[in-house]
């Protein structure tokens, strides 16, 4: 966990790596929950035995959508900006899902600040969001992401 303790603290590091966050599982229980809130029960997600029989990945995989609704916890444990009473997801830039994601499989975020721009009464930050997958060559996705805090 990184902490940022300033405003300026943060400009300084436009451009750098700024943190990685822990690993997260990405269980089958999880998967199913996450089509359950959504709608999306396309079998390649939730039937276990039909995914390893007929999906070219042999496996159920996470919905590319679960994936990028993890950015907010991967960032939570990842960074930690101390003088920010409130943060806001402000939207997307830009999102691909280079590789899949197995149940399975322990994901974490790797964090790069690309901008700070003032904003009345806070800032807003846009990080591109880079998804490892634990022992795989790709990552499961990119995302830059945009947030404002106060």
């Amino acid at each position: 966990m990184r902490e940022i303790h300033s405003l300026q603290e943060l400009k300084d590091l436009i451009g750098q790596h700024v943190a990685s966050s822990d690993w997260i599982e990405i269980s089958q229980e999880r998967v199913n929950m996450f089509a359950e809130a959504t709608g999306d029960h396309q079998w390649i997600h939730i039937d276990v035995e039909r995914a390893k029989r007929e999906s070219p990945f042999g496996a159920p995989i996470a919905h590319g959508f679960l994936t990028l609704s993890l950015l907010p916890a991967l960032m939570q444990k990842a960074i930690h900006l101390t003088y920010v009473k409130m943060g806001v997801n402000y939207g997307l830039n830009k999102v691909r899902f280079p590789a899949p994601v197995p149940v399975g499989s322990r994901l974490r975020g790797h964090l790069k600040l690309l901008s700070v721009e003032d904003i009345k009464d806070g800032a807003q930050m846009t990080w591109e969001i880079t998804i490892e997958r634990e022992g795989a060559d790709k990552p499961v996705c990119v995302a830059e992401s945009v947030s404002r805090c106060y």
